[in-house]
């Protein structure tokens, strides 16, 4: 049977539950145990997919192609493995899938109430994600007292009792704030945030203490008199100076010991000397190196959550920091020429992200055109794919009209086309698509690129066959691949059906161009491979 840690958070919210989460099952991976993790969502939203980056921040997809909260990314992250669809719910799915049983019938008739029938399919969840695993740890999304929450703390309060005391246990993150007239730390929030659990029926066995400042013992031990738990098991949360140091933190404070305790797990030794020497790169690195990251998104760069990790992580293992210099693709479009030179004149690579919209879409074409006439290394995922080719088929190509139908539906030059189903001669459907509520067919999760030899791609994947994750409507057209290629661009990557997945420019140092999200399927301790030569080649050219 799978052991549980249910980790909630009192207070506010941005607290680091999901942080907090990970790092813990990040220890007891490196203990030698086998670890998921599950993310619950509050929200009334099916999930995140059709929600606005100004409103979540990023979607993360999965491999089975699962739109997610960003902190599944994180999850993957840390514990460097491929997570999926059951693991990350949200009160919509709960709820519809209820109504959905209702409907054909399965509840026999009965009225169909919180308690148990939405209680049950929560618990369900849980355990589906628990199976073939020893520990799995749940974040409950939200804040104690929150009313959308209620039905899931009702659910874990019942699965402890399910599966008994010694298989479950309750981390509470909670914010200890620093009074700055008074000159003190004060605990009566954290008191009344587990007041609140206990009302529930749920009595937390460890604290998580966010803080701006080291917790005195004297604090510590009122927090574990108070609050009835013991003193070994009250951590200190303060800033790290990345979110990797976190576990080597909790390690310090011996965090996994009351965890050991209470759920029977022996005396735990976690090898962390790997995971130490990345973070140490991460923080302290011996090179440097400017990038461009060009989007639309700024303003909120959770949007950009797994890309900004992404090249941050590939700087730590080429012992390098990676300055990001962030340029609003809506500001570049007001630029003269010499302006935007100026801009670019400071950076040794450009990014072009990916995203939605015809909004400052003028300013990522101008930037992508620099990249190309004056030989910077480039990068372009997604959208940053789709510019790329329009860019040289109405530059190089002199394709005056060439556009996206996604900008310009009605376009005499369908470059980037929008394409509801891949069929074959056979009538076969080729690909695996989804259909999105709002209409319209989408690529989600994992598919196969094909890499051309003797490219930049395979030099950096050093294979001819990936798999990367995909979310988009819009393809590369390929009805002009072969005038692209005779102008000199190479088609580096494609998908088993002949979908355009990834383009180069032959008298160029670097600049690739990818359909895909390579972001996505980053690791702290395996980073991507084509984002990390993007990195290395850009300090190549510094």
């Amino acid at each position: 049977m799978a052991k549980y840690i249910f980790v909630t958070g009192g207070v506010l919210s941005s607290l680091g539950k999901g942080i907090t989460s990970a790092s813990l099952a990040t220890l007891l991976q490196h203990s030698g145990f086998k670890v998921t993790m599950v993310k619950i969502d509050p929200y009334i939203n099916v999930d995140p997919g059709t929600m606005s980056p100004f409103e979540h921040g990023e979607v993360f997809v999965t491999e089975d192609g699962a739109e997610t909260d960003l902190d599944i990314g994180n999850y993957e992250r840390f514990l460097n493995k491929n997570l999926s669809k059951k693991n990350n719910f949200t009160t919509g799915q709960v709820y519809l899938s209820v109504i959905e049983k209702e409907r054909r019938g399965d509840y026999l008739g009965k009225t169909v109430q919180i308690i148990p029938h939405i209680t049950n399919e929560i618990k369900d969840r849980i355990k589906k994600a628990g199976e073939d695993v020893d520990i799995v740890v749940v974040e409950l999304g939200g804040t104690v007292g929150d009313i959308e929450g209620l039905p899931f703390l009702e659910a874990v309060r019942q699965l402890k009792q399910e599966v008994g005391s010694e298989n479950a246990m309750f981390v509470h993150v909670t914010l200890i704030p620093y009074i700055k007239a008074a000159g003190e730390l004060k605990t009566k929030p954290t008191q009344h945030s587990v007041q609140e659990l206990r009302r529930i029926g749920i009595t937390p066995n460890m604290l998580v203490c966010r803080s701006e400042k080291p917790l005195p013992k004297s604090l510590k031990d009122k927090l574990a008199d108070s609050c009835d738990i013991d003193r070994d098991a009250v951590i200190e949360a303060t800033d790290a100076d990345t979110v990797y140091r976190v576990p080597l933190n909790f390690l310090d404070q011996n965090a996994l010991k009351p965890i050991a305790k209470k759920l029977d797990l022996g005396e735990l030794h976690p090898d962390m000397s790997e995971w130490n020497y990345i973070v140490k790169k991460l923080v302290s690195p011996q090179k440097s190196v400017k990038i461009a990251f060009v989007g639309k998104y700024l303003k909120l760069k959770e949007s950009y959550k797994s890309l900004i990790e992404a090249l941050l992580i590939s700087g730590a293992h080429l012992d390098m920091r990676v300055d990001i210099e962030w340029v609003d693709s809506e500001e570049l479009e007001k630029l003269s020429d010499e302006e935007i030179k100026e801009i670019f004149d400071e950076v040794s690579g450009i990014l072009v992200a990916g995203g939605f919209g015809e909004r400052g879409v003028e300013g990522k074409l101008k930037a992508i055109k620099y990249a190309r006439e004056n030989k910077v290394p480039y990068l372009g995922i997604c959208l940053g794919m789709q510019l790329a080719v329009i860019e040289f088929a109405r530059n190089v190509l002199g394709l005056k009209y060439a556009n996206s139908q996604e900008f310009e539906p009605d376009t005499s030059e369908p470059v980037v086309y929008l394409i509801d189903e891949f069929i074959d001669a056979s009538g076969e459907r080729q690909i695996r698509t989804h259909k999105s509520p709002l209409g319209g067919t989408m690529r989600l999760g994992g598919y196969e690129c094909l890499i051309k030899k003797d490219t930049k791609l395979y030099e950096a994947y050093k294979t001819d066959k990936v798999i990367e994750r995909h979310r988009h409507r819009y393809e590369v057209n390929g009805k002009y691949e072969k005038d692209l290629e005779k102008a000199g661009m190479i088609i580096s990557g494609k998908s088993k059906e002949g979908l355009i997945e990834a383009v180069e420019i032959k008298d160029h140092p670097w600049f690739v161009a990818v359909q895909f999200h390579p972001e996505f399927t980053n690791k702290l301790k395996s980073p991507n491979k084509v984002i990390m030569s993007f990195v290395e080649n850009a300090y190549k050219n510094r």
